[in-house]
């Protein structure tokens, strides 16, 4: 039988001593999640004071801004604070609430875009129907079943992970993370794998099949349509699919690197691979979205020069 001890903390073994660049480190990465809580945070607060973004299209996106946010919160200080630290180590409680804000954020990322994508399908393939279908109270059920679905199964996965007898503490990652704690028990794991597979399979695979479908019928009626049909399908539909695609091949680095060994590889690549899940996303999302979106451009610069007028009125 393994000996086995109750750990109250973990540690983090994939950190590099890096001297003092770690200042420097530790500027680039405050600088980062400042700009992340900027713009997230911005286009919550143009969507939700301007009732012309009453619409389900831009609630889904404040949903979605709200998860980068609470994704970022979730990796971001407790990341600044290993970066100065000399003994990278957390205490247990705190590792496994950032498994579960990280893994949750995961599963309201996918099913935020599978609503969305939804959306998008109602409003260009039944545009008769969409008013009636996507109302306002259809979309606010919408966005509390992403949010109660994602938090509710991983709450399973969780109690069956803290049920395990580890037989160590050390964590070859940057941060807590769920399968990396699995593979430190010493006890059955069967139920917590078969678990993790399902789970995989509610996060991934069921929001993968609204998407296809989505898109599948999109494109259906952009090659069929006019010119102009097809240019409006595009530019609405463009930003979700990047966006679904880049979290994808995010979820295949943070999958490939928690899963198998992954030493032979540069150390700053690991890094990537580790990171890009929780960065790239919380940072493309508000700018390719600012940027598209031409209704929220608009009030966007309307709230910019209405401020710089009222300024200069004053002075």
């Amino acid at each position: 039988m393994s000996n086995s001890t109750p750990f109250s903390y973990f540690h983090f073994g994939a950190y590099l001593n890096v001297g003092k660049l770690q200042y420097f480190y530790f500027t680039i990465t405050s600088l980062l999640y400042f700009v992340i809580v900027f713009v997230n945070t911005s286009l919550i607060v143009i969507i939700c004071m301007n009732r012309s973004l009453h619409e389900p299209m831009y609630m889904f996106l404040c949903s979605l801004f709200v998860n980068e946010l609470y994704g970022s919160t979730g990796l971001f200080p407790f990341l600044l604070i290993q970066i100065l630290s000399d003994v990278h180590t957390v205490s247990a409680p705190l590792c496994f609430l950032q498994i579960f804000c990280v893994h949750t954020y995961g599963s309201i990322e996918f099913s935020n875009l599978a609503v969305m994508s939804y959306d998008r399908y109602l409003a260009i393939c039944s545009p008769l129907h969409y008013k009636t279908q996507m109302t306002s109270n259809n979309t606010a059920v919408l966005i509390t079943v992403v949010w109660v679905y994602s938090l509710g199964k991983f709450l399973i996965a969780l109690s069956l992970n803290l049920r395990l007898t580890l037989c160590g503490n050390i964590l070859n990652s940057l941060y807590c993370q769920n399968y990396p704690v699995v593979k430190l028990a010493c006890s059955d794991t069967k139920v917590n794998n078969i678990y993790g597979v399902f789970d995989i399979f509610l996060s991934i695979i069921i929001p993968l099949f609204p998407v296809l479908f989505s898109y599948m019928r999109i494109l259906k009626v952009c090659f069929s349509g006019s010119k102009e049909a097809r240019q409006k399908s595009v530019s609405t539909c463009t930003p979700q699919l990047v966006s679904f695609l880049n979290f994808s091949f995010g979820c295949c680095f943070e999958i490939f690197q928690s899963r198998f060994d992954t030493t032979s590889l540069p150390s700053a690549l690991r890094i990537f691979m580790s990171l890009y899940f929780l960065m790239m996303q919380p940072i493309l999302n508000p700018i390719m979205y600012g940027i598209q979106m031409s209704k929220i451009r608009n009030v966007y610069k309307h709230v910019i020069c209405s401020n710089i007028s009222c300024r200069c009125s004053k002075a």
